[in-house]
């Protein structure tokens, strides 16, 4: 029966247990047990397995959520993977969270992740690498990895994660799930612990689509905590286009070739076929910026995290270290504190961005930044006057060895290289599998103008139906993973 329940996707497990065919507590005590035991390293914090039944009729019904530490949630460890916050337990929930639980999700878990979500491999995690279900020896992607993991491991039925250049996207495809970036405002920041403000955004990693569109239904809103949110403009419906008659899918070249694995880039054509048996009409289009989006994003957002992880100083909460002979030594505190709480990308990211903000600098980096993100904005509505949807390749590569690029964050960096356009434009993204390419899942990118999720789901839930896309290694391995697991199963379009 346990098994049973382990193959149910979050849509249908709600079904049953408005049926009363499952029980609440019965669902969040087997995956309790599957998080408790796992060894992928996907968990900073697991439930005691007890939780307040779900109201009656409440939508969630029961379903457990597990949740990326940097979501505040009261008096659960919410550290962002540092260890300058290790321990840290909030007074209060963040919105998207409360939304969740309110809608009838237990929190199952707090997932692990890059240290305030700075990093694509979740390497940078204060507390330890996760590892990849599909291959024990390769990374999940980031910073969402843990979240990621354990949707494709089986040890949760879905998660939530934040993308501020690709950290859902990106880890979506690396472990064969489904991640969704929302439109920039649509899901309020508050309570999530800020790294990039102008481009954070909350989000799904589920199985497959009609989950991230259910879990979406009831993230989205207006929160007068957060004056960045919107009201979105529609309900989110279950998706259930069978069909892409009449849809103009357009493929930038700048997105889509030099660079790109040549695997990878087979999985890629090869779904783009698939799309065209459904009847979508595809296209060459333009993005001429989109090859300055990364050096723009490596400006912009460690710009904003220096401002944001300034409040850091272990003054009000987090750790401290004095300096018992100088008690009265506030600077030499501030220095302790932050040189022995930070990592290193942290630290490297806080100093480029001071120096891009500095006098005299500003507007030769910041400014100009900001500058290419006007026209990357431009690039995406000349582009969406045509077609309906641009698609890449979600990530260049599939998950690559633990460790392979830690000494080079160039080649770290370059794995966000087709997911940072979106964010930058602030426009809605979701990432699919769509094949295997040396036995690892491959994504596929769909993006949308703003506050197209529904179309876009639609899209991704028809092309998801026509490649069916079977992530069986991940979940038979239990979350074992290895080299062995990646040998059985289908490779779907990649095929």
């Amino acid at each position: 029966m346990s098994a049973d329940l382990l193959e149910l996707s979050a849509a249908a497990a709600a079904r049953e247990l408005a049926a009363g065919e499952i029980a609440a507590h019965e669902l969040l005590g087997v995956y309790r047990a599957r998080a408790v035991a796992e060894e992928l390293n996907c968990f900073t914090w697991v439930g005691d397995g007890e939780a307040p039944a779900p109201p009656p009729g409440s939508p969630l019904g029961g379903v457990p959520l597990a949740v990326k530490d940097l979501f505040c949630t009261e008096g659960v460890p919410s550290q962002s993977g540092s260890r300058i916050l290790e321990g840290y337990r909030p007074p209060y929930t963040a919105t998207v969270v409360e939304r969740l639980r309110a809608a009838g999700a237990p929190l199952l878990a707090k997932t692990n992740q890059d240290e305030f979500a700075m990093g694509s491999s979740n390497e940078n995690s204060a507390f330890g690498p996760v590892l990849n279900p599909w291959d024990r020896t390769r990374v999940p992607g980031g910073s969402s990895g843990g979240s990621a993991a354990a949707v494709a491991a089986g040890l949760a039925p879905w998660a939530l994660g934040t993308d501020t250049g690709g950290s859902i996207r990106q880890p979506a495809a690396l472990c064969g799930i489904v991640g969704m970036k929302p439109t920039y405002g649509a899901v309020s920041r508050y309570g999530m612990i800020a790294f990039a403000s102008s481009l954070d955004q909350a989000g799904p990693l589920t199985r497959d689509v009609t989950d991230a569109a259910l879990m979406l239904r009831h993230m989205i809103g207006r929160d007068k905590r957060d004056a960045t949110s919107l009201s979105f403009p529609h309900e989110i419906a279950l998706p259930s286009a069978e069909s892409l008659a009449g849809v103009r899918l357009g493929v930038p070249a700048e997105l889509s070739g030099e660079g790109i694995e040549d695997g990878v880039l087979d999985s890629f054509m090869a779904a783009l076929r698939r799309a065209e048996e459904l009847g979508a009409e595809i296209e060459q289009v333009s993005l001429p910026h989109a090859p300055h989006a990364l050096s723009a994003y490596y400006v912009i957002a460690p710009a904003e995290a220096s401002s944001n992880l300034a409040r850091f100083d272990g003054v009000r909460y987090g750790l401290r270290i004095d300096d018992p002979a100088h008690p009265n030594d506030l600077l030499g505190m501030y220095t302790r504190t932050r040189h022995d709480g930070f990592g290193a990308e942290v630290k490297r990211r806080i100093m480029l961005g001071t120096y891009a903000l500095s006098s005299g600098y500003y507007d030769a980096y910041y400014g100009r930044a900001q500058r290419v993100r006007t026209k990357i904005v431009e690039d995406f509505r000349s582009v969406f006057e045509r077609v309906d949807f641009v698609v890449t390749p979600t990530s260049p590569s599939v998950a690559f060895p633990l460790g392979s690029r830690t000494g080079d964050p160039l080649a770290m960096y370059l794995s966000d290289f087709c997911t940072v356009p979106m964010s930058l434009a602030g426009i809605p993204a979701i990432s699919i599998p769509c094949g295997l390419s040396e036995g690892l899942p491959v994504g596929l990118q769909l993006a949308g103008p703003a506050f197209s999720e529904n179309k876009l789901l639609d899209a991704a839930h028809a092309i998801e139906r026509k490649l069916a896309f079977d992530p069986t290694p991940a979940r038979m391995a239990g979350g074992a993973g290895g080299p062995d697991a990646r040998d059985g199963g289908s490779a779907g379009a990649g095929a």
